[in-house]
């Protein structure tokens, strides 16, 4: 069974989200008219919304929406055909301060504690650093007696809550989390539910994928409905989740197919 790491640990300072002086603020973060198209199908149609720094905005929308798309390219990984996407006042990515966490995990084949060594190395965190850093990243995990296991023999929540942990190794301010509980038991979906509230109490800003209405409402401040590749809804969570307004986010709250 899964474990729930009630017990463990909010961000200490050295673990919590790095302000850089760099001359750039990171906030807001937004996608401004961005279009994207492949293979004659437009997948983004005029994206546009902006993220304030805090909190946590989930963003909802039926398969095919846009939504993992507009993960990638908030985290600098695709650009539009057309619009924009900006970090504060530039438009390319601020190096650390965004990390994306993928619906499925790709782990290396090293030990958990091999896996956030390998992230910490790759933010530039000094060696003599990691020993801590990496002790406080599994504490927060809850993965500290599974430290020495090999990171492909950890189950479904343990592998997605190493996989968060990795994503905290540059301290970035802005975490993408696209549907990190999807398959997993109620346990391991509270355990990372549990971790990303933490990692929003240390200053983190969160935008959460999900199709889970429930979660939404636990975790969320702010919620986005997507269809068609923009945005039809943007209001508070509570707000959306209880009453929608658009017709495409009431009949998907219902459980009617969107097309």
């Amino acid at each position: 069974m899964e474990e729930r790491p009630d017990d463990r640990p909010d961000l200490p300072p050295h673990l919590r989200p790095e302000a850089r002086e760099d001359g750039r603020g990171l906030w807001p973060v937004r996608i401004e008219d961005a279009t994207l198209s492949a293979g004659g199908r437009r997948l983004l149609d005029g994206l546009s919304f902006a993220l304030p720094a805090g909190g946590v905005t989930a963003l909802m929308g039926p398969n095919g929406a846009g939504k993992s798309l507009a993960l990638r390219m908030l985290a600098g990984l695709i650009r539009p055909d057309s619009g924009a996407v900006r970090w504060g006042a530039g438009e390319t990515p601020i190096k650390g301060a965004v990390a994306l966490v993928f619906q499925r995990p790709v782990l290396l084949r090293r030990s958990t504690a091999g896996n956030i060594d390998h992230a910490l190395a790759i933010a530039g965190v000094p060696r003599r650093e990691r020993a801590a850093r990496r002790a406080g990243l599994l504490a927060l995990a809850g993965l500290e007696r599974l430290a020495d296991r090999p990171a492909r023999a950890l189950s479904g929540g343990e592998a997605q809550r190493l996989a968060l942990a990795r994503a905290l190794a540059a301290r970035p301010r802005l975490l993408l989390l696209d549907e990190p509980t999807a398959s997993l038991d109620p346990a391991a979906v509270a355990a990372i539910e549990d971790l990303a509230r933490r990692i929003v109490a240390g200053g983190a800003t969160v935008l959460l994928v999900t199709h889970d209405a429930g979660q939404a409402r636990r975790l969320a401040d702010r919620a986005l409905f997507m269809h068609a590749g923009r945005i039809v809804e943007d209001a508070p969570a509570a707000r959306l989740l209880a009453a929608p307004r658009s017709p495409q986010a009431q009949a998907y709250l219902a459980g009617r197919l969107l097309v």
